[in-house]
């Protein structure tokens, strides 16, 4: 079973982080308050978040400086970054906000559902990245334990069956996911992360129908060689 996803609350207001908590809280996931950046960067030092919304104006280190780290860092340089600003100092800020790596800038006071809609996307596309990993370990164990040649036996095969239909049951979530991003016209980030999750989902299929009994190089069947 997956696991709730977190969502990193960065802000050194304490009556911000609660109208977010507020907000978010109908999304059923785990909030994780930070109340600067440095506490930011080591709350991502230990735990993995589906998305980050951080606070551009910020005593000490302000949010432009924490997405630079965050984006540095190898661990957590592809979380989504939605920055959240009381300002609005024109194009040129909100350049700076998406050269950070921010894949969204929203002025405050922004529309509660509209960012409640934003976040829900990316937690969709982190459980759905959960599970994708979750299959590639399962295959990694049927590897390494059927060897190089075709998978065999009745445990063998009834591995294989589960993985398939675990697979097929995240292949048609990302496909529902990926019509609504397109009917919704959604932040072109969220569509290319889905993208991206379909083309892992193809590379993953490929390679468990090549485990069949008698698949061949490509999935293919061939007579079984001995």
């Amino acid at each position: 079973m997956v696991q709730k996803a977190k969502i990193l609350l960065v802000d050194d207001r304490p009556e911000n982080l609660l109208a977010l908590e507020a907000i978010l809280s109908a999304l059923d996931q785990t909030l994780v308050r930070a109340s600067s950046g440095e506490e930011a960067l080591k709350a991502l030092l230990t735990d993995d978040f589906a998305v980050i919304l951080l606070d551009v104006q910020m005593p000490g280190m302000d949010g432009f400086e924490t997405a630079a780290h965050i984006k540095r860092r190898e661990r957590t340089r592809d979380i989504p970054i939605i920055f959240l600003t009381a300002i609005n100092h024109g194009p040129h800020h909100t350049f700076r906000g998406y050269a950070a790596g921010a894949v969204d800038y929203i002025s405050k006071p922004f529309d509660p559902w509209v960012l409640r809609a934003k976040v829900s996307v990316f937690v969709e596309l982190y459980m759905k990245n959960c599970q994708l990993r979750e299959q590639a370990a399962l295959l990694r164990l049927q590897l390494e334990g059927g060897g190089k040649g075709a998978v065999g036996g009745k445990e063998s095969a009834g591995l294989l069956a589960e993985l398939s239909a675990r697979l097929a049951a995240v292949e048609e979530q990302a496909e529902a996911l990926s019509k609504q991003l397109d009917d919704d016209s959604a932040d072109a980030a969220a569509v290319a992360t889905a993208a991206h999750l379909e083309r892992k989902l193809t590379g993953l299929r490929r390679a468990l129908d090549a485990l069949e009994p008698g698949a061949g190089p490509g999935g293919s069947s061939v007579p079984a060689q001995n």
